[in-house]
């Protein structure tokens, strides 16, 4: 049988820990099992990385931060392969440009365009453990590249989609929860989502996935196991079908606390102005969320939107250089918000949720800035002040 497994940051944040994920592909690998490991950096290294290079210059460019943040996950593929070998097994360690991976796309924010896996096959074929390097590929001029945060579990589902095989994901948590543990003592290990909830949950905050990598399951039918590495409990599958949704109306609660509000007023020639500033935004990749606009007495309107404040920087300084052009616009920025969201793929078929939610809230006090739907989902901004008892109103009247 050929799987590919993921072991995150946190279960190779030390060689004894290295060591006890090495004993358990030992164990599998002797089972008869085929195996392809994709490792993140260990522990906090990519931070530590992140860190050297602000402080070795204000403004690294990123063609240069990524050839840094690549070496974090080298480390670790070279030292698991070591165990490995010296356990008496075959082991390969392979960065991303040798693993075949090509992505496209920004410097720091690339996507994996194909995977050429022929030289995966062959170490495979000669019955190799395959461990590979997350978070990293080469584009078309052989550059090295990083997928962004969260990239090992794109490499680990894009590797499982190419080699039609399942894909393990392993970190310090024992599945996906309902609500994050921390935020919510009493939230519900979830024993299967839908890829759709999934996704929505991992966009809207919750950290055990990224997007993409549930994107690429989905479309190629990849199942996704998520576990802990030294956990007892059973995980959560990620899969296709709606084993639940005729039993609740709401699968999870997400929290997004990196979040911005930024808030142009008095802006005038909206249509063209608005089109100017989106399109500018989207040229740098950056993402945008929870749009809105009203009108000001001066007939001209106010536009919110959110995004995150891993771009506040790079936000600022280009709204700042178009609006110098725009007379009488303020430009406003707010980072005490967090998004609170509401997933499930019951609202479909329930109604009233959206109502409910509005209800809690005004019962319980708890004020909201902005409102955002989609089918499956429903998203409040509000002060961060509100967050606990937000979350405990939902967590309870939905039973997360």
């Amino acid at each position: 049988m050929r799987t590919v497994v993921k072991f995150g940051g946190s279960s190779v944040a030390d060689l004894t820990k290295m060591r006890m994920v090495a004993e358990k592909i030992l164990q599998r690998k002797r089972q008869g099992e085929s195996l392809v490991v994709v490792v993140s950096a260990m522990g906090k290294t990519t931070n530590g990385l992140l860190s050297l290079a602000k402080e070795a210059v204000k403004n690294p460019s990123k063609r240069e931060m990524d050839m840094i943040l690549a070496t974090g996950e080298q480390v670790s593929i070279a030292l698991l392969s070591m165990m490995l070998q010296e356990a008496g097994e075959k082991a390969v360690a392979l960065t991303g440009y040798q693993a075949g991976i090509l992505t496209e796309g920004l410097h720091t924010k690339n996507k994996i365009k194909d995977i050429d896996v022929r030289t995966i096959e062959r170490y495979l074929a000669e019955e190799a453990i395959v461990v590979v390097a997350g978070f990293q590929g080469s584009n078309k001029e052989g550059e090295i590249t990083t997928l962004g945060r969260g990239g090992s579990d794109t490499t680990a589902v894009a590797l499982a989609a190419k080699l039609s095989c399942p894909c393990e994901i392993y970190t310090d948590v024992e599945g996906i929860y309902g609500i994050d543990p921390r935020l919510y003592e009493k939230a519900r290990l979830l024993p299967f989502v839908t890829y759709e909830e999934m996704k929505e949950m991992a966009f809207l905050g919750a950290k055990v996935m990224e997007p993409r990598s549930v994107d690429i399951a989905k479309n190629y039918g990849v199942p996704i196991y998520v576990g802990a590495t030294e956990g007892k409990e059973p995980g959560t599958l990620i899969g296709g079908g709606n084993q639940h949704v005729e039993e609740r109306s709401i699968t999870g609660l997400s929290i997004m606390d990196n979040v911005m509000m930024v808030t142009i007023n008095h802006l005038y020639d909206v249509t063209e102005n608005i089109a100017r500033i989106f399109n500018a935004l989207a040229k740098e990749e950056i993402n945008v969320d929870m749009i809105s606009q009203s009108p000001m007495p001066d007939h001209s309107v106010s536009l919110s939107f959110t995004a995150s404040q891993d771009d506040k920087e790079q936000v600022l300084a280009l709204l700042e250089r178009l609006l110098e052009e725009v007379e009488e616009a303020e430009l406003q920025v707010e980072t005490d918000i967090i998004k609170v969201s509401v997933v499930g793929s019951g609202m479909r078929t329930q109604s009233g949720v959206a109502a409910k939610i509005f209800s809690l809230f005004a019962e319980g006090g708890v004020g909201f800035r902005q409102v955002s739907t989609s089918e499956i989902s429903i998203s409040y901004t509000m002060e961060k002040k509100h967050q606990e008892k937000a979350v405990r109103l939902i967590a309870e009247t939905f039973e997360l």
